[in-house]
């Protein structure tokens, strides 16, 4: 096996098996190999371009890496950890394939900013494919709303029943926030895509190269402006980190709504088979597994942010070793996030929702009592806080005779204030309490649809 070209030839000794242990990162960063080729190819043509090396070495290095790329989609190379890193194992590769001039490819770069040049284009990649995951669940929570503008269910706040809603009203709240994780991550994307290939290790380099060239070759905006600061900014993996971590909250949150609704005290939704699992010993259960483990992965994604803003917080300028780490958070939690949008688009898109349950339960729920109080400020012109007052002595009555608001009789109503007339029994409906919603992005079904053709729109 040929040496680690990365060893220092001064050294006596070469790394222990202990150092070599914590120091070898090639089982993470292999995934990295088509970004280091690409980027490999870009620098290779550039240092063509500028002279720095002639055509014929420029077309050897390109070819030979393109041809180290087709022997890796076909399996036929195996990687090694004494090379450390997959852009040592893909140098050493080069060097197999066309020999000593391999060597001049790393001219005018270090390791330094091949690296965050390679996660960079990765982040880049990976971040197209999560918005098309994205987009598809928006799509399917749309399915869903568009399908249920009429149907009625409890609205919560405190996890107790607040006021009437409908369901396509619940499901494109998170239609929404999905939303702003989508324009979170175009955002991330923007401030990441300068390109840093040409900081070298700290300080530049003393060859002419171009910049710009490689930037446009590789699809970034423009070049870095201060080498240091390129080769030591983990800022974009920490942003990237944060809008994982918050997609993963959202996803977490649906996840905690499956599992209650799923819940026979709720019995809101009935889950696929495929998609909940059974128990050892009990076999009535239907357990909602997917959900539950969206909802523990949340924890790991969420830990990985706090991960990698402690790395960060005691480097100083400008590389450290420790900076490695960051490949293996980053891939772990876009994988769990990944996944984690899978399943419960899955799940969402398979169930279906037990409507009637959903209209009995806000049905004995009196939660239009402020419906009530909103009549007694427009037609009667009372204060809000009066007819909260008139209102709550009615739902205390409510409840200590164990009935329904819109049970009671005009009588009754008016032994609370006599000046309640027979309109006020119709804002007592539920369905009547949903239509009356009409207020721009409130929960009407006339208002509900006109929410969709927005969203459609604009997210679709």
């Amino acid at each position: 096996m040929k040496k680690n070209p990365s060893r220092n030839v001064h050294f006596s000794k070469g790394p222990s098996e202990i150092l070599d242990a914590i120091n070898t990162s090639i089982d993470i960063d292999q995934r990295l190999y088509k970004e280091d080729i690409t980027g490999s190819i870009a620098h290779a043509r550039m240092l063509g371009k500028q002279k720095i090396i002639n055509k014929k070495e420029q077309s050897a290095i390109v070819s030979g890496l393109k041809a180290i790329e087709r022997d890796i989609e076909k399996n036929k190379v195996v990687f090694s950890k004494k090379l450390e890193d997959i852009h040592m194992n893909i140098e050493s590769l080069l060097f197999k394939k066309i020999g000593k001039v391999a060597g001049k490819l790393h001219t005018a770069r270090s390791r330094n900013d091949q690296v965050v040049t390679d996660l960079k284009l990765w982040v880049k990649k990976e971040s197209k494919i999560l918005d098309s995951e994205l987009k598809k669940f928006q799509r399917t929570l749309i399915n869903i709303a568009t399908k249920n503008t009429e149907t009625i269910m409890p609205g919560y706040t405190h996890l107790q029943i607040a006021q009437p809603i409908t369901l396509a009203h619940h499901v494109l709240a998170y239609v929404e926030m999905i939303g702003r994780d989508r324009t979170r991550l175009e955002d991330c994307l923007y401030r990441l895509n300068e390109n840093p290939l040409g900081a070298a290790a700290l300080a530049g380099t003393s060859f002419p190269i171009d910049r710009k060239y490689t930037s446009k070759e590789l699809g970034f905006r423009e070049p870095t402006k201060n080498a240091m600061d390129t080769v030591s900014d983990r800022d974009f993996v920490i942003e990237f980190l944060f809008v994982l971590s918050l997609i993963a909250v959202h996803l977490s949150k649906i996840a905690e709504e499956i599992v209650l609704w799923s819940n026979q005290q709720f019995d809101f939704i009935n889950l696929p088979d495929d998609l909940s699992t059974g128990s050892s010993i009990m076999p009535q259960k239907k357990n909602p597994d997917g959900a539950e483990l969206v909802r523990g992965k949340t924890s790991i994604i969420i830990s990985n942010l706090s991960t990698m803003l402690n790395i960060i917080k005691g480097l100083p300028l400008s590389y450290s070793k420790d900076l490695q780490d960051d490949k293996q958070i980053t891939f772990n939690s876009y994988d769990n996030v990944y996944l984690c949008i899978k399943v419960i688009n899955e799940i969402l898109s398979k169930s279906t929702f037990n409507k009637t349950r959903m209209k009995e339960l806000i049905d004995n729920s009196n939660a239009t009592a402020t419906d009530l109080a909103n009549w007694l400020v427009q037609k009667l012109r009372y204060s809000f806080r009066d007819a909260y007052i008139v209102t709550g002595k009615i739902v205390s009555y409510c409840s200590k005779q164990n009935r329904n608001i819109d049970s009671l009789s005009l009588d009754e109503l008016k032994k609370f204030d006599k000046n309640i007339t027979a309109d006020a029994k119709k804002v007592l409906s539920a369905t009547n309490s949903v239509k009356s919603k009409l207020s721009f992005g409130g929960t009407a079904p006339e208002i509900t649809k006109k929410m969709i053709k927005l969203v459609i729109k604009k997210y679709l």
